[in-house]
């Protein structure tokens, strides 16, 4: 008897989707999004056991820097076998030819790790670039679970947590700091908060130019050194925290305003 097309047709196109699909997993690795920690040595109390054990079991990194990655893969395992790994590098310079050789190991069936400098890759880290050219490839990316300081800040402000919009760094120039303050306090008065970041030798700086052109009534919370031993949040009116400076300097701290509606 013969077959009908209506039955037949949807019946080829799902057998020809099992073939491509299976055979994409059969060629391709995976990209595997590696969180490290924010800083200290006591991994297990802020990376899952299960992400430990499937990051040595990895061969093949894509880095931001191949020093500082090799020594907490040793910290993880003082075992792993380093030599035996391969390390790509990647930062603000890489050019995309570059881009295409680190995904050379996952096209010939290798699993590789993408690791940041510090808690979560993809977010404030150049990694995206990396995980752009591997959806145009249909590369698997597998994400894992780790801390990320702008979250973690985020969720312990008190502020709101449904709309905020993460800036990264701010302007360095004093003028061009400002102006961007300026504007971002602006924009929280919708209700956004407004997260931004800044380097450990430039913290304090950044702190006492929030206090001095925000307005009194405006937010901040100030997150600093999130899940090591220091740590502190705390979030004040920028006329509470006039009354208290704290020390900033050499510490790993996240900004988050959210000006009075």
């Amino acid at each position: 008897m013969p077959i009908r097309q209506e039955v037949f047709v949807p019946y080829a196109k799902m057998i020809f989707c099992y073939i491509w699909v299976t055979n994409i997993s059969m060629v391709n690795g995976r990209i595997f999004l590696i969180p490290v920690t924010l800083g200290g040595t006591d991994f297990r109390q802020v990376i899952p056991e299960q992400v430990i054990n499937l990051t040595t079991s990895l061969r093949y990194f894509v880095v931001e820097n191949i020093r500082s990655a090799r020594r907490y893969l040793r910290l993880i395992d003082k075992n792993f076998p380093i030599d035996e790994s391969v390390f790509f590098e990647l930062n603000e310079h890489t050019s995309d030819s570059e881009l295409s050789s680190f995904l050379e190991p996952v096209m010939n069936g290798n699993d590789i790790g993408l690791m940041s400098e510090a808690g979560l890759p993809g977010i404030a880290d150049p990694g995206t670039n990396l995980l752009n050219a591997a959806h145009k490839k249909n590369i698997r990316i597998i994400p894992q679970s780790g801390p990320s300081s702008i979250i973690l800040a985020l969720i312990s402000a008190g502020m709101n947590g449904q709309n905020f919009t993460f800036n990264g760094y701010l302007p360095v120039k004093e003028a061009a700091r400002d102006a961007k303050l300026r504007e971002i306090e602006k924009r929280s008065k919708t209700g956004e908060s407004q997260i931004f970041m800044e380097t450990p030798y430039r913290a304090q700086k950044m702190f006492e130019s929030v206090i001095s052109v925000c307005n009194a009534g405006t937010k901040l919370c100030v997150a600093a050194d999130i899940t090591l031993p220091t740590e502190f949040i705390k979030t004040k009116k920028i006329s509470d925290w006039k009354k208290e400076i704290p020390l900033l300097n050499d510490r790993l701290i996240i900004f988050i305003i959210q000006a009075s509606l």
